[in-house]
């Protein structure tokens, strides 16, 4: 029971939270609600869930990241958020047919710039796959899931480390760092890779070759393949294949290199390019979030006193001596001597006046 939703259906299910679909009273709308596992609930898994809260609310005014509502406790104890509800996504419209070179492309511009606000806010999400991206009810791409999202050179041990084998970039995979900007430029492009593909980069035909062992050995050596599509232009190989470098140093510096080189391929392909929304620089350097916070959290509690000074002036009655003494009106026996005498003197100055002129 959450204040102000209607249970409608339920939308999926991971290891740590439950996702439903909600209507909100007011205003009137459909929303995701994304509500821990209670089973499930420890100071770790709350420190990510009110980190996905914090950045997602920080990130959410970026029109390609997911919107969020609210974020509280619901009626049995267990945090939840609301947030937009998407009807799709892109890993579930990939399995459905061979994606357009032209949505792909598009998608990798909005989520390129999506990351790159969320990087020069200092923050890493770590975990970029096909299905975190999702298709709005407008059908554009929007990124979600900053569960596990962490700062960027931060010495803190969050004690998760992310790792979507299929898309990890090598130096993840062999946990010789948490994440970098980097090793997010080689996620978004195995990703971009997997959506054109219909499969992850190093996935093999056969699939009893598929373990994650064996996944995880070919993508430390980050040897290229071709997507293998006849419509998959080499532009656009090269730019995924520059994504996937095994060096770090050789893939583009930034996500807004990366989606900058996206819209020049638009551009040859006669595509049009994609727009580039990135954060204002005086929003970016607002103050950083605080993702270590694991207590939980509710409504906002007033700290002002129910009987304050205020509501007690206004219990007591004002005392009959304190009150101002009226000004008496003026008497109508006054008015009238004051207006005889006015008229009087007005008679007298006429009579003067025509004496003098020789009137009379």
């Amino acid at each position: 029971m959450i204040p102000g939703y209607t249970y409608v259906r339920p939308l999926g299910s991971g290891g740590f939270a439950d996702v439903f679909l909600y209507e909100q009273d007011m205003p009137r709308r459909v929303v995701a609600v994304k509500v821990l596992l209670s089973d499930a609930i420890n100071p770790e898994v709350l420190r990510t869930f009110n980190a996905e809260a914090d950045v997602m609310a920080r990130l959410s005014a970026h029109p390609s990241i997911v919107s969020i509502f609210q974020a509280s406790i619901s009626a049995d104890g267990r945090p939840y958020l609301a947030m937009e509800y998407c009807p799709d996504t892109m890993s579930a419209r990939m399995k459905r047919g061979d994606l357009p070179v032209t949505d792909v492309l598009d998608a990798g511009v909005r989520i390129a710039a999506a990351l790159e606000t969320a990087h020069r806010s200092n923050l890493l999400h770590r975990d970029i796959k096909p299905s975190n991206i999702l298709v709005t009810s407008m059908g554009t791409p929007v990124l979600a899931d900053f569960g596990i999202a962490s700062a960027i050179s931060s010495d803190e041990e969050t004690g998760v480390l992310a790792m979507s084998v299929p898309w990890s970039s090598p130096e993840v995979l062999s946990e010789s760092t948490a994440g970098t900007v980097a090793s997010e430029v080689w996620s978004l492009g195995a990703t971009l890779y997997t959506l054109l593909a219909a499969r992850s980069p190093f996935e093999h035909s056969d699939r009893s070759k598929n373990t994650s062992a064996l996944i995880k050995a070919r993508a430390t050596k980050a040897v290229y393949t071709p997507v293998g599509r006849l419509d998959v232009a080499p532009e656009i190989e090269a730019v995924l294949a520059k994504c996937m470098s095994k060096d770090p140093a050789k893939r583009f510096e930034s996500m807004y290199a990366l989606a900058e080189e996206l819209r020049r391929v638009q551009y040859h392909l006669g595509i049009p390019p994609s727009p580039l929304e990135v954060a204002a620089a005086e929003w970016a350097a607002a103050a950083p979030l605080t993702l270590t916070d694991s207590a939980a959290r509710g409504p906002i509690i007033s700290t002002v006193k129910k009987d304050s000074r205020r509501a007690a002036r206004a219990a007591t009655p004002r005392s009959r001596t304190s009150a101002p003494e009226p000004t008496p009106a003026p008497s109508a026996l006054r008015a009238g001597l004051v207006g005889a005498g006015i008229a009087l003197a007005i008679v007298v100055a006429g009579f003067a006046i025509a004496v003098l002129t020789g009137v009379l």
